[in-house]
């Protein structure tokens, strides 16, 4: 097996370090990770619902702070 002399040693940045380090040291991290996604993203969405708000709409202003025409 012939090796290149160009070749540079494996670079981990300080960033990869410490993420890898913390994984060690707790393993049940991607896990939790996992459930706090599910607890706040993972939502099944009811498309029925979804579409009574967007008919109840009620169209914006085109300048919120105006009272009324004077």
């Amino acid at each position: 097996m012939s090796m290149s002399i160009f070749r540079r040693p494996d670079y981990t940045s300080e960033a990869t370090q410490f993420i890898e380090q913390l994984k060690q040291q707790k393993p049940s991290l991607e896990a939790e990770q996992l459930a706090g996604r599910a607890l706040l993203w993972d939502k099944s969405v009811d498309r029925s619902a979804q579409a009574e708000f967007r008919e109840g709409r009620v169209a914006q202003k085109p300048y919120v702070y105006q009272t009324g025409n004077k």
